[in-house]
């Protein structure tokens, strides 16, 4: 589009500037930690302690107690046999693996521990990850040049890096190592290349192109949905895609190439994971039954527009994206069709993902990667809005100045926790929009807080409404564990022994229990001891399931509440549903003795507190 591209190259070069700026001024305390430490585990269990199954795990609990990494391990799962298999995908890893090198051969050389977490390890993934960053957005500025002049160019830029929650993920959030920063580059990759070989049909375009998106599924599975890119670019009709096929048969050497190398990439973790589980293929998130795709029930409206992480409401730039959908259709069909294709089933993948509101975050985090490729119908957007008359296209560039300070200004706000990363609400929302600080009672609405570990104390009862959920007084005589040796109240009780470790379950679909967004479940059973309860332990437990497998699982050890025996004891336990899977997942409620002696329980009772608004 023509050579004096002064104009854009100006904007590359201060934005690396500022870059460059805000990852020193803001550098976090320990770049690798929470999901970085468990896409990077990969090197130093590779090269450092040769145990890539995490058979000694004790090594890395040492690490964690060191380096203060994460809360829990959930990075991994430990298999029956007692290995760990780490829950995310490998490419990652490999594209820290140069500058984990360099870290590590800096701190052989010195004082410093060559332990895979030291400061030479987490200074050179931080440059590393501020590279990729740069690249990116260099990369951006020559993918938007090969379609508009410089003016649309650099104003395009421009508001991909500072009009989304782009900005906030690499310059604030997520020590700019996560995922998202590093696939937004590979997508600049990708689409340079597919362009190019489609220009040349040079059999090492074809190779290269088949490298990065081996990489980038590798580093994410769900971006699979890459290959809609170099597939369907340039088809427009039937004709042009025969013309493809043609062009695909033609080249048929370059296209085994292309899928032996996207298999070659692919191997690397599906040899891991045949290792480490004995099988090819492994659902590494699995552990948690509490999130995973729902295919058949996308919460696509929630990813788009609700105020609790709404990608349209707090990154409204991407409406002129949308709109650009238009202005690519009428001027570059070609590539009006995979970009639309890999929107299409981006944001159906990634609205599938039961936890759709999921990490502490800035709008939606998993949609970044994704504006590289939404950069061409913005551009075409921007290119519509500049062919106006000046007093028309007045009034679109006002409002795409306000939608900048906007994003700019919630940036800020995130950063300095004014925006609630996952707990958003309308009225909270309405409550510090343009505030510079948070409101006096604002935060109680928010949605509300779910500890993640700890005991949850109910201590807002006048909040909420109480109704009786279900109660089991044990008067079924056709049980054979009811006894009528003991009986709080009626004629009988259940008896636990160790023969009859549990209790009937008291079980309950959530929507049976609240149509709110959540509820507190109060637990009390009577208890009646034949012994010290110290030397009989016994659980009061309260689980919600998915498919028969528990995620949120939550027991009051009776043991330590000095109940006395050979007497009734009330017990009470106060428990918070879950962000459940589905409204068809089960609350399940028991009594669990640990112990041996027989112990007796009567006027089992749940009851439910709905939140009044």
């Amino acid at each position: 589009m023509g050579n004096n591209n002064n104009l854009s190259k100006l904007i590359a070069v201060l934005t690396g500037f500022i870059y460059v700026y805000l990852n020193v001024a803001y550098h976090p305390a320990n770049v690798l930690s929470w999901d970085v430490f468990g896409y990077y585990l990969y090197l130093p269990l590779t090269f450092i302690y040769h145990d890539l199954g995490m058979e000694n795990v004790s090594v890395i609990q040492d690490i964690i107690s060191q380096y203060g990494n994460t809360g829990t391990l959930y990075q991994a799962s430990q298999m029956p046999a007692g290995n760990w298999v780490l829950k995310y995908s490998m490419g990652l890893s490999i594209l820290y693996l140069p500058f984990f090198l360099l870290g590590h051969l800096f701190a052989l050389s010195t004082d410093y521990a060559a332990d895979g977490f030291s400061a030479p390890y987490q200074v050179a993934i931080s440059i590393g990850s501020l590279v990729y960053t740069l690249l990116g957005i260099f990369l951006l500025r020559k993918l938007l040049l090969q379609f508009f002049n410089d003016k649309v160019s650099s104003v395009t830029l421009v508001l991909v890096i500072f009009g989304t929650n782009y900005f906030f993920h690499t310059a604030f959030h997520g020590q700019n190592a996560m995922s998202h920063n590093y696939l937004f580059t590979l997508y600049a990759v990708i689409l340079l290349l597919t362009n190019k070989w489609h220009n040349t049909h040079h059999f090492k375009h074809m190779i290269l192109l088949a490298v990065a998106i081996g990489i980038t599924i590798l580093s994410r599975p769900s971006e699979i949905v890459a290959l809609f890119i170099p597939l369907l670019w340039g088809i427009t009709n039937k004709e042009t895609l025969l013309a493809k096929v043609h062009l695909l048969i033609k080249h048929k050497m370059q296209l085994v190439g292309f899928i032996a190398t996207l298999a070659i990439i692919g191997s690397f973790q599906f040899i891991y994971w045949k290792v480490q589980t004995g099988k090819f293929i492994f659902d590494s998130y699995a552990g948690n039954p509490g999130e995973g795709f729902e295919f058949a029930s996308p919460y696509t409206w929630q990813l788009l527009f609700s105020f609790r992480k709404g990608w349209l409401i707090y990154t409204p730039m991407m409406l002129l994206a949308l709109v650009g959908f238009y202005f690519l259709y009428r001027k570059n069909r070609s590539l009006f069709y995979p970009i639309l294709l890999f929107f299409l089933a981006n944001l159906y993948i990634v609205s599938s993902w039961s936890c759709w509101w999921y990490a502490e975050s800035f709008s939606q985090r998993s949609l970044v990667q994704s504006y590289l490729i939404l950069a061409i119908p913005l551009g075409y957007c921007i290119q519509y809005t500049q062919s106006l008359q000046l007093k028309v296209r007045l009034l679109p560039y006002a409002a795409i100045a306000l939608l900048l300070g906007l994003n700019l200004f919630q940036t800020w706000q995130s950063h300095a926790g004014i925006l609630h990363g996952s707990r958003m609400t309308f009225n909270y929302y309405k409550a510090v929009f343009a505030q510079l600080e948070i409101p006096e009672g604002a935060q109680s609405k928010l949605l509300i807080d779910r500890a993640v570990e700890g005991p949850e104390i109910f201590t807002s009862e006048s909040d909420y409404t109480r109704k009786e959920l279900q109660r089991n007084e044990f008067e079924d005589r056709e049980n054979k564990h009811v006894t009528e040796a003991q009986a709080f109240s009626g004629n009988t009780s259940f008896q636990l022994s160790e023969q009859q470790p549990y209790s009937p379950e008291i079980k309950a679909r959530y929507s049976a229990i609240t149509n709110s967004d959540h509820a507190w479940i109060r637990g009390s059973v009577m208890v009646y001891p034949t012994t010290k309860i110290a030397d009989n332990p016994v659980s009061f437990v309260f689980s919600f399931e998915h498919k028969g497998q528990s995620y949120k699982y939550k027991a009051l050890d009776l043991e330590n509440l000095g109940l006395q025996p050979n007497q009734w004891n009330k017990v009470f336990f106060d428990y918070l549903t879950p962000e459940v899977r589905t409204k068809k997942d089960n609350l399940k409620v028991f009594v669990w003795l640990r112990g041996k002696e027989k112990m007796y329980i009567d006027d089992m009772i749940i009851e439910v507190f709905e939140p009044n608004n």
